[in-house]
């Protein structure tokens, strides 16, 4: 880790792209300090993608892991993954989604697959939509030789295991570790797959983007609901088509961070026997209780949770209030392998302890900004869990939680003024979000830039900015946002 404190001194400027947020070998953010920066990035300009540092992992392979596979598959297109199923796993979807030639490779132990030029972005595809993938700490303790047998780690999951289950008001047996929050997620739609074969999914509100994908591409036909203020009836009326396996939603969504109300939602599942699957990264356990509602609960530990920026992972719980608690936690139980490195179980144990106290500052950080800037007349809308179907959120969050610190908004004459903005922010600037220090991106672009029409359509617009507001000085951090709001 670095020296710099971004909370005091952030990466923003133009000459700084490419930049690791944070200076560490493990970051999972990359400074994109202008607008074009990221255009670039997206349209893959060797100007921007040739001076980055690294990127967030499921997105951008990192040179460890890059170095890995070479070591396991010599010149190959290879990418490794972390055991030898998850491994099986990808070759079937590779040859059943292009029909391109893969095979398993192992060399020491390590696990890989490899396949041709054109079978690359199925295999890509699938370490992104996934999760599934190979942290850079642990490629870096492959490739220097001091791999780590995984049972050393008892004690440290056991601690780790505790401590979410006490976050999240379950039995540590309730808690199944994941290398990353899209692995969490891929591992309750295998859950709700293998509960009821065959069945096609539902995403309640507008989702990450890869939450879509994930069940596209990987289940039995998704539909989207995008609409939170006619889901209930949307729900009533594809339920009436046919059974589903599961229904996936975010508490608060992302970009837009309404919350679809699941006083209503809930009974309409449990009459049809439909397990909910439930997102918490923005909102967090500290501020919302899900367990009268969702059955399963998908997180990442690398937001918040964690709030430094330099390691992957996630975890997966069955909510002991779920009325198919035991059904749900036998299956998860057989599907599951301890796929989360040593090294990362570490830094995430030794730093969630610190959680709740974080989160706190971020609450009232975020509130702070939040009502600041829906005040400020270059500022056409905002939007905030409070305020974004507030009643919604308001049924699940605790006595003494708050609203998060994620806060999206349109700038009036957004399609000049969103880059001008972007470009004068004085605050650390690329994807991910949760971070210490405050991280602004503007995320349709870098979510939905193949399917801007799209978004736009589900009533996201390409312009908006959003803000992960952090731990800085409130007055200080908003005096950077005016003096970019008036530049």
């Amino acid at each position: 880790m670095g020296n710099r404190n971004l909370l005091r001194d952030p990466i923003w400027r133009g000459d700084e792209l490419g930049k690791a947020l944070p200076d560490s070998l493990h970051a999972v953010s990359v400074a994109l300090p202008h607008w074009q920066d990221v255009v670039g990035y997206e349209e893959k300009r060797p100007e921007v993608v040739n001076r980055l540092q690294c990127g967030y992992p499921r997105f951008v392979i990192h040179r460890l892991v890059q170095d890995l596979a070479r070591f396991i598959a010599g010149d190959r297109p290879c990418l490794p993954f972390p055991s030898q199923h998850t491994a099986q796993q990808c070759v079937a979807f590779i040859h059943r989604q292009s029909g391109v030639e893969a095979q398993v490779v192992e060399r020491d132990g390590q696990y890989g697959v490899a396949t041709t030029d054109s079978g690359y972005d199925s295999l890509k595809a699938f370490w992104q939509h996934t999760g599934l993938i190979v942290s850079t700490r642990r490629a870096q303790s492959i490739l220097s030789g001091i791999s780590r047998v995984q049972s050393d780690d008892r004690e440290v999951r056991d601690s780790l295991r505790r401590q979410l289950a006490g976050l999240y008001d379950c039995s540590p047996d309730d808690v199944f570790l994941q290398p990353t929050g899209m692995a969490a997620m891929f591992a309750a739609l295998r859950a709700v797959m293998r509960r009821t074969p065959g069945r096609p999914t539902v995403q309640i509100g507008f989702p990450y983007v890869d939450t879509l994908k994930l069940q596209e591409k990987f289940g039995h036909g998704a539909t989207l609901l995008h609409d939170l203020n006619h889901c209930t009836e949307n729900l009533r009326a594809l339920l009436q088509q046919g059974a589903l396996a599961g229904c996936f939603s975010e508490i608060p969504g992302n970009p837009l961070l309404g919350s679809a109300d699941l006083r209503e939602i809930t009974p309409i599942l449990r009459e049809h026997g439909v397990p909910l699957v439930a997102d918490d990264v923005v909102a967090t356990p500290l501020n919302v209780d899900l367990g009268s509602h969702a059955d399963l609960i998908a997180t990442s530990l690398t937001k918040y949770i964690f709030g430094r920026g330099d390691v992957m992972g996630g975890a997966l719980i069955c909510n002991p209030r779920s009325p198919y608690h035991i059904e749900l936690r036998a299956i998860a139980t057989s599907l599951h392998e301890e796929l989360l490195w040593l090294d990362d179980a570490v830094v995430l144990e030794e730093q969630i302890g610190s959680f709740p106290e974080r989160m706190r500052v971020h609450n009232r950080n975020g509130l702070i900004i939040a009502e600041r800037l829906r005040s400020h007349p270059a500022v056409e809308q905002v939007w905030f869990p409070k305020w974004s179907f507030g009643d919604a959120y308001e049924a699940v969050r605790r006595p003494d939680g708050g609203w998060g610190s994620l806060v999206t908004f349109l700038p009036k004459n957004a399609e000049t003024a969103s880059p001008r903005i972007y470009d004068n922010l004085e605050v650390c600037k690329g994807p991910s979000l949760g971070t210490s220090f405050t991280l602004a991106c503007p995320f349709t672009l870098l979510a939905h830039y193949t399917e801007l029409e799209w978004a736009e359509a589900c009533g996201v617009p390409r312009y908006l900015i959003r803000l992960s507001v952090g731990l800085e000085d409130p007055e200080e951090l908003w005096g950077r946002i005016v003096r970019a709001l008036e530049a």
